[in-house]
């Protein structure tokens, strides 16, 4: 069970709700910091990606976070080779992720009265199995992925893009986010925002 506590989420005023996948719908945040960590380890830089910088970058395509580790440290990491061998890492632990159930259970109970999006930095492929493995496929009109727009988090792109395939004006959306880059991306589009605080389970350990 992933759980974040005691927190009031209402979509009352709104038109339609925009959820991020990772680390707000679903408890996988230390899971894709683990595949991080084995995808670098391949190239020879297994020890430059810190766990707080991690989670600052949170919601960022992975492509884009190979090309900041590359200008920050001077690197010449393939951006492809590494996403690819990071997806590839992530896909073997979708068996421990959870659901986040306070979480889950607010888009449970607004099925059939709003409609409702995922906009993640995520690639296609990974979100569809992620929903996949928590039972949560259905429960979404659409899902938007980093494949589908040309500029991912922080810009507003995903969130607009949501938006328009819900045919909800942007000002007329909920959005709930955990990371920083998805934050700040959903108030660039014109949405109120719901921070997701890290779930329990991890932020006490």
């Amino acid at each position: 069970m992933a759980t974040i506590g005691e927190i009031t989420l209402s979509a009352e005023g709104f038109d339609a709700v925009i959820f991020d996948c990772d680390g707000t719908l679903v408890n996988s945040m230390p899971y894709h910091f683990e595949a991080w960590c084995e995808a670098l380890a391949l190239y020879g830089a297994g020890n430059i990606f810190k766990e707080d910088v991690f989670y600052a970058m949170g919601g960022r395509p992975t492509k884009d976070i190979v090309v900041e580790l590359n200008d920050e440290y001077g690197l010449k990491l393939d951006p492809e080779s590494v996403a690819f061998a990071k997806r590839e890492a992530f896909l073997t632990k979708l068996d421990r992720i959870e659901v986040i159930d306070e979480v889950a259970a607010f888009a449970q109970s607004l099925r059939g009265k709003l409609p409702m999006a995922i906009a993640t930095g995520g690639s296609r492929l990974v979100i569809e199995k992620t929903l996949q493995a928590v039972n949560v496929s259905d429960v979404f009109d659409e899902v938007v992925t980093a494949d589908d727009v040309t500029v991912g988090k922080p810009a507003p792109e995903i969130f607009l893009k949501a938006a328009e395939l819900l045919g909800v004006a942007p000002e007329r959306c909920l959005v709930l986010e955990d990371a920083p880059a998805g934050v700040m991306a959903a108030q660039l589009a014109g949405m109120t925002v719901i921070s997701i605080p890290a779930p329990l389970d991890f932020a006490d350990k």
